[in-house]
């Protein structure tokens, strides 16, 4: 059996990234790598909407989010998480580990964060040193209104934005010159379409100057120390040489469909998933704005995601998310990342509807799959 990976990460890497990164290794001190971290420097800088260095850094995106906070901040500083899911936890959780002063907004699963609420935290504080949200919170599918966000702290010389773009540049628009973004960070194995093991970040003047004063400790995340080596394409520890050999060719084919078109794919595929899962009677998990990352669907309450998730595994080959904390055995979680296509997502539709009849759920059977294809293949 075919086996089909739907996860919002680890998502399918296309064959021919995978072929690039099965060639002869190089070594990472030579001018053929140097030559091959230019290309990738400025395919990164293309897709972040850019002038400043995109790091790369071996590590998992939590790497990268680690190296946002200890990077600018300093040991006390106060700072508000928007906590709307596992993600935004996470960035509380990593700020309490370098002992910052630490104010979640909480944020119901599934919905967005309003960004008044931001602008009264910082307004009632204003010792508040930065801002951490998620874009797109991977744990619920909700998209959280970054450029909005970005128009609050913008013009606050002593507010930080840090932003986990992890599922969302690439996805969605995240132009970080233009809205004023601080610090951004992404990951190789989401809408990158490559194996997990790199992530990247950028920085603002704004979040050079806090660097100037931070005092938190940090070695292998050492920002300035990657900057410095970027400017003479290398990296100041050993890279993960094969991975990037594989970005480059990513960048090659994302530069090839452009911004605008990778965009626009992800928003078709997401709304014809969104549209087919309300067609055969489910509710999408997100009340606000959801993602196009990803769709985050409830599964019938007498038959629970848990089953679905086993069945879609065993009878097609297909691996989708769980939910996670409240959410788990509630909703599944369908990626629109990855080497993921039309077809692709008409055939996971139909494999749901085929699941969902075998587990005696009541639905117009056939018309997801419907509604999906004349999203996704109609004229309009």
């Amino acid at each position: 059996m075919k086996n089909y990976i739907f996860t919002p990460g680890p998502v399918a890497v296309p064959s021919e990234i995978l072929i690039e990164m099965a060639k002869p290794i190089m070594h990472h001190r030579t001018k053929e790598f140097e030559s091959i971290f230019a290309e990738v420097r400025e395919g990164l800088k293309y897709i972040y909407d850019t002038k400043q260095e995109v790091f790369i850094l071996a590590a998992s995106g939590t790497g990268a989010m680690e190296g946002a906070v200890v990077n600018t901040l300093s040991r006390g500083d106060k700072v508000v998480v928007v906590n709307g899911g596992k993600f935004g936890e996470r960035w509380g959780k990593i700020c309490r580990a370098f002992g910052l002063d630490t104010q979640e907004l909480m944020v119901e699963w599934g919905h967005s964060v309003d960004p008044a609420d931001i602008k009264k935290a910082l307004d009632k504080d204003p010792s508040i040193r930065a801002v951490l949200v998620q874009a797109s919170e991977t744990s619920t599918g909700a998209m959280h209104p970054t450029r909005e966000i970005a128009d609050i702290t913008r013009h606050r010389d002593d507010v930080l934005l840090i932003v986990d773009g992890i599922t969302g540049v690439g996805v969605f628009p995240l132009p970080f010159d233009e809205i004023g973004i601080d610090v951004m960070v992404g990951g190789s194995q989401k809408a990158f379409m490559l194996p997990p093991g790199l992530s990247f970040a950028a920085m603002s003047e704004k979040a050079w100057k806090f660097n100037k004063t931070s005092d938190l400790p940090k070695y292998y995340f050492d920002f300035k120390a990657a900057q410095k080596n970027a400017e003479k394409n290398t990296t100041p520890y050993t890279p993960a040489v094969t991975l990037i050999i594989g970005l480059a060719a990513v960048l090659r084919r994302f530069k090839e469909e452009g911004r605008e078109s990778m965009f626009r794919r992800h928003a078709k595929l997401s709304l014809a998933m969104r549209e087919g899962m309300k067609a055969i009677g489910l509710d999408i998990y997100v009340k606000d704005v959801p993602s196009p990352a990803l769709t985050t669907v409830v599964a019938p309450p007498e038959i629970g995601s848990s089953k679905v998730i086993k069945a879609l595994s065993s009878e097609f080959g297909i691996t989708v998310a769980d939910g996670q904390d409240q959410a788990k055995g509630v909703i599944f979680r369908v990626s629109h990342i990855g080497d993921i296509e039309k077809t692709d997502t008409l055939f996971f539709i139909s494999a749901i509807e085929s699941v969902l009849h075998k587990l005696g759920y009541k639905f117009n059977y056939g018309a997801g799959t419907k509604k999906a294809s004349e999203i996704l293949f109609g004229d309009k």
